[in-house]
């Protein structure tokens, strides 16, 4: 019997570091690592949904520098579909949920997370252990391990 191929190690990072939405043209977005939430959430500081090309659609704008609200950045993502969300107070919430690419530190890959306002958080966005899954393993006493 052929023993399996060994899978590629999981690359160690933070509790906090900084990843890249390259479908996006977007570096350095500050994010928090939580094993406790099963999806990702990116905060936008609001968002519409349109119809584009028959498809529904997100509009996000997104002020990813909290020292610089007025730097904003507007982009476009296709709905996978519309989800019910615990959020961090316990309330239920609905999120329209996409789909994109991430950057973080060697490691790209496609990513669902949920849309939401995270305006009175520290962190842009959340990510959470289904985009963790396979590819990281986080060291808890440690920000920014990546350096990215």
């Amino acid at each position: 019997m052929t023993p399996e191929p060994s899978e590629a190690p999981l690359l160690p990072i933070g509790w906090k570091e900084r990843l890249d939405f390259p479908d996006w043209g977007l570096k350095r977005v500050r994010v928090k690592i939580d094993t406790g939430a099963c999806t990702s959430a990116l905060g936008a500081s609001g968002y519409e949904l349109v119809e584009v090309r028959g498809r529904l659609t997100v509009r996000l704008r997104l002020a990813l520098n909290r020292r610089r609200p007025e730097k904003m950045a507007v982009v476009e993502a296709p709905v996978l579909r519309m989800v019910y969300v615990t959020n961090t107070g316990g309330g239920r919430e609905e999120r329209p949920m996409i789909e994109t690419t991430i950057r973080l530190g060697p490691v790209r890959k496609r990513i669902r997370l949920t849309i939401t306002s995270r305006a009175a958080m520290r962190f842009p966005m959340l990510l959470g252990r289904e985009a963790l899954a396979g590819s990281f393993i986080v060291d808890v006493s440690r920000k920014d391990a990546l350096k990215s």
